[in-house]
């Protein structure tokens, strides 16, 4: 899987791809596969916390642009990796920037298990939340809210120099409340934008029937 999700990364505009890991196996089957790989430390306790020790492993300078793009992401469309990536570029007060797309079922809308983002007027986070918000005060609680509302994707562009900041900064209280590592930028002052996406991203694998769900829709013909 992560051999997939490399190759789709190698699909986007990106000068280099590298997968960031701390297992052996890893590295070994990315080898096999003509894929960079480099080791880091087990002890990360976020995916930004990892990309930041790579980042700095791999001699990255400060104005450079790094996008993480999950390992349970075989689906991945090169277009979302290269649009967070250059609404990065284009806002220069923001520190990153991530995906999101509309929420179209009610299931969606309910589920903890699907992270929500509220925007601001130039599409910024305000916040993120496993509760259905923004919450609709005259809502029935049966149906979706008659304004759009939106599901983040985990897909992130860094500011290179703010990545190698991000593991000095101290957990937010939200964040450890809602296991959501993207409120630390928000709960320091630090801004995020969001690029939305017309079109739903693929789910990502969290489970065996997830993966039973990729190989079936990777096996039919195009």
């Amino acid at each position: 899987m992560v051999v997939r999700v490399a190759q789709q990364a190698h699909l986007s505009h990106a000068t280099q791809v590298v997968v960031a890991t701390d297992s052996e196996q890893v590295l070994q089957v990315c080898t096999q596969h003509g894929i960079k790989a480099l080791m880091t430390e087990s002890s990360h306790p976020s995916g930004s916390d990892r990309l930041a020790q790579a980042a700095g492993l791999m001699g990255l300078s400060d104005h450079e642009i790094v996008v993480n793009v999950q390992g349970d992401e075989p689906l991945i469309d090169p277009q979302n990796i290269n649009a967070v990536a250059q609404l990065l570029h284009d806002q220069a007060a923001c520190s990153m920037s991530t995906l999101a797309d509309p929420i179209t079922s009610i299931e969606e809308w309910q589920s903890p298990h699907c992270v929500k983002v509220v925007l601001n007027a130039q599409s910024q986070a305000m916040y993120f939340s496993r509760a259905s918000i923004p919450h609709h005060r005259d809502g029935h609680g049966h149906q979706l809210p008659p304004y759009p509302v939106y599901r983040h994707v985990g897909l992130y562009a860094y500011r290179c120099g703010f990545l190698k900041q991000y593991p000095k900064l101290s957990p937010a209280p939200a964040e450890q409340a809602e296991a959501l590592e993207q409120l630390r930028v928000l709960w320091h002052g630090y801004r995020i934008a969001v690029h939305v996406s017309p079109i739903p991203s693929a789910a990502g694998v969290d489970t065996p029937a997830d993966l039973e769900r990729v190989r079936r829709w990777l096996e039919q013909p195009n």
